[in-house]
């Protein structure tokens, strides 16, 4: 007699439906994730960069230069009331001075007038009596340049909002990344592992290192 032979039934189960949901918000990491890793990639290599330099700058010390100029003004601007508006577009016409109006103080004898900027400084003394001056100019270079971008100081407040907005592309790209490792089940336990050493390793440098 031939040997009976049993087939195993047919597995009907259907396979694990994934939520709408999930899917569309996988799909929405996944969008996230590649284009603003493009339109950021500028931006996180700016930041990368001169989070270097600006730890190191004892490296470009030598760029700074400082140039002394004399002039003069009208006379009726200092006498009385101060012509602020004149004397400043004065100085940025025949001296080129760069920078934002960061001060303007008017004392009995003389003015003071401070402009500032990334890596950029010119402070100027005004002689009521004769409305002679003299100009301090100081270029920092272009590594300070860029270090004081890197910390938006006396770059404006629309870099400011540049800043902000660098940020939040940091945090998305960020965030849409470590949702997409929850969808790849293959690397989640290891990708998972990795955070939280990177975590630890910066937290234990932290208390080991700095003071």
């Amino acid at each position: 007699m031939p040997p009976l032979i049993t087939e195993k039934p047919a597995d009907t189960s259907a396979p694990k439906r994934v939520p709408k949901w999930k899917r569309q918000l996988a799909s929405l990491s996944r969008w996230l994730h590649i284009y603003l890793s493009m339109v950021s990639f500028g931006v996180l290599f700016f930041f990368a960069v001169t989070g270097l330099t600006l730890n190191h700058t004892d490296w470009f010390a030598g760029a700074q230069r400082t140039v002394q100029v004399k002039g003069s003004v009208d006379p009726a601007w200092v006498k009385g009331t101060v012509a602020k508006l004149e004397i400043v577009e004065h100085l940025r016409k025949a001296h080129r001075v760069s920078g934002a109006l960061s001060d303007f103080r008017v004392d009995d004898g003389q003015c003071s007038v401070n402009f500032k900027g990334p890596a950029y400084t010119a402070d100027v003394f005004l002689d009521r009596a004769s409305g002679s001056y003299e100009l301090t100019e100081t270029r920092m270079g272009l590594v300070a340049l860029l270090n004081d971008l890197h910390k938006g100081r006396d770059s404006g407040k629309a870099w400011g909002v540049v800043i902000d907005l660098s940020a939040v592309l940091m945090v998305l790209v960020s965030l849409s990344g470590l949702i997409l490792v929850f969808y790849l089940q293959k690397r989640l336990f290891s990708g998972l592992v990795t955070l939280g050493v990177g975590a630890a390793v910066c937290y234990l440098a932290y208390l080991i290192w700095v003071p």
